[in-house]
């Protein structure tokens, strides 16, 4: 090996490690910023407490990010971005059955996957939504695609008469509920504050709740 490619080596060596140095501070910033806006909101929580959960001194914080506004900015939509690419409808199914128990788990295993940030979402929504203003017009639009579809398979005779609007937003209200209520949850469940919820009990009994509310056979057998 000649000298100038052991030194490029080294350097490239040196790169990765800065990388991954940075790329695990940032991890740890996020992680705690989604522990102190879930417990506190936007107002409550400071960068101080930020910091100090993340390891790091406030000016230390401020190295990585610009400002309290802007990181929960990125947080809050990094939830509606994982919403609106995880729950979409098959625009051309003719399978009700299977779109809306599919919708099921995906709300639930996204709120059961990442608690913190649905909370943060429904303090947003709990304090005005005063930073939702650009998510509105996406989220009525992507609602109303789910409107359209469901009307389409009432007017086929697939599922009885509802309206599919308040449909919709009742299973956004049972399946967050694990999230947003996870210590009720657990206290009810008779689980330790730090042991995993079975979600799989959670599914079957949702997923048979709205197929049965729509008219449809439900996913799973009674036990």
């Amino acid at each position: 090996m000649t000298e100038p490619e052991a030194e490029s080596n080294v350097s490239g060596a040196l790169l990765s490690r800065s990388k991954q140095g940075r790329e695990r501070i940032l991890g740890a910033i996020r992680e705690a910023a989604i522990a102190e806006f879930s417990r506190h909101g936007f107002k409550g929580a400071s960068t101080k407490a930020i910091a100090e959960r993340a390891g790091l001194t406030k000016p230390q914080l401020h190295y990585y990010i610009a400002s309290k506004e802007e990181l929960y900015e990125e947080l809050l939509y990094s939830v509606l971005n994982g919403w609106s690419g995880a729950f979409q409808f098959d625009s051309q199914s003719d399978d009700p059955k299977k779109v809306l128990s599919t919708y099921v788990r995906k709300k639930l295993d996204y709120a059961l996957d990442n608690p913190g940030l649905s909370r943060i979402f429904t303090t947003e929504v709990l304090g005005g939504g005063r930073n939702l203003g650009r998510y509105w017009p996406v989220a009525v639009k992507s609602t109303q695609q789910k409107v359209d579809l469901i009307d389409r398979w009432i007017a086929e005779g697939r599922m009885r008469r509802l309206d599919a609007r308040l449909l919709l937003m009742q299973i956004w209200g049972m399946t967050q509920h694990y999230a947003d209520y996870g210590v009720q949850v657990h206290i009810m469940l008779g689980l330790a504050p730090e042991e995993t919820i079975d979600r799989e009990p959670i599914v079957r009994e949702l997923t048979n709740f709205v197929l049965l509310g729509c008219g449809l056979a439900p996913d799973f057998a009674p036990e």
